[in-house]
């Protein structure tokens, strides 16, 4: 049986916390982004990965610099779809640097610092926030624009560490058109506000497939919720995304980047200027 090559990170020589009344930690001292937004839903299965992808690509295409921290240390997916592996990230004695995309999109995954792509990352949750943790004290990110967050589903450690140790600037709702995104949805409200971090918008995800001969719009999954959802806690919807199975393809062959993600247009009106 083959042995699974892990590449440790450095240890974080000043994990400090920002202050007596915050439980923020301080980024390595090369990185510089100016705003962080996670990517969420209340439970899994809703394509929170790809609409972290999609964010990302549309915001390097409309000339941002753009980072992506993989939260998900136990079923990490963004290397993959940006084609990109273990070789791709730079360890020196001053820290890590994330591997870079064919654009340039900036991504630290626990999937890059494992040989195999598939070896299982089996920690308890310690060790799994402490590692998330050194993505942003040990990673030195350099300039970033907006870095985008694919955080685990639910309301669990991971996602409440990064909601209190990282300066994040809002969320994003990824969510479906079945009536329990309202249930998705409130799971994902409670958390931000008890952790006073805004939320930006909804994403609804696969909410159409388009015909390729008439172009009628079919609704897999019936009558969308999510407007009703939406207007009932005051938040817009951002997108609303057709299953593709071209997009699928793009994000499973490493080609997230020439994804069309003019569904994400509306990006612009809610991202933090």
């Amino acid at each position: 049986m083959s042995e699974t090559t892990h590449r440790e990170p450095p240890k974080p020589k000043n994990p400090g916390a920002a202050g007596p009344e915050s439980m923020r930690i301080e980024p390595n001292k090369g990185s510089h982004v100016k705003h962080v937004i996670a990517v969420v839903s209340g439970k899994g299965g809703v394509g929170k990965s790809s609409v972290t992808a999609m964010s990302a690509v549309w915001a390097r295409r409309h000339g941002y610099e753009t980072a992506v921290m993989d939260a998900d240390i136990t079923g990490p997916s963004m290397p993959r779809m940006f084609g990109l592996g273990y070789a791709d990230l730079v360890a020196t004695e001053e820290g890590l640097y994330p591997a870079a995309s064919v654009t340039g999109i900036k991504v630290m995954s626990m999937n890059l610092l494992t040989k195999q792509e598939d070896a299982p990352v089996i920690w308890r949750s310690p060790v799994i926030t402490g590692a998330l943790k050194q993505f942003w004290t040990d990673v030195n990110w350099g300039n970033v624009d907006y870095m985008f967050i694919d955080m685990p589903p639910g309301t669990g450690d991971v996602p409440l560490t990064v909601f209190q140790s990282l300066p994040i600037d809002g969320i994003l709702i990824v969510a479906t058109p079945q009536e329990l995104v309202g249930m998705i949805v409130r799971k994902a409200l409670g958390m931000a506000r008890m952790m006073k971090v805004p939320v930006l918008g909804i994403i609804e995800n696969m909410s159409y497939v388009e015909c390729p001969c008439c172009g009628e719009h079919i609704k897999v999954f019936g009558d969308s919720h999510v407007d009703e959802t939406a207007e009932k806690f005051g938040i817009p919807v951002v997108a609303r995304i057709p299953i593709n199975p071209a997009q699928t393809a793009a994000c499973d062959t490493g080609k997230a980047e020439y994804m069309d993600v003019s569904a994400m247009d509306g990006l612009a009106e809610i991202l933090p200027q």
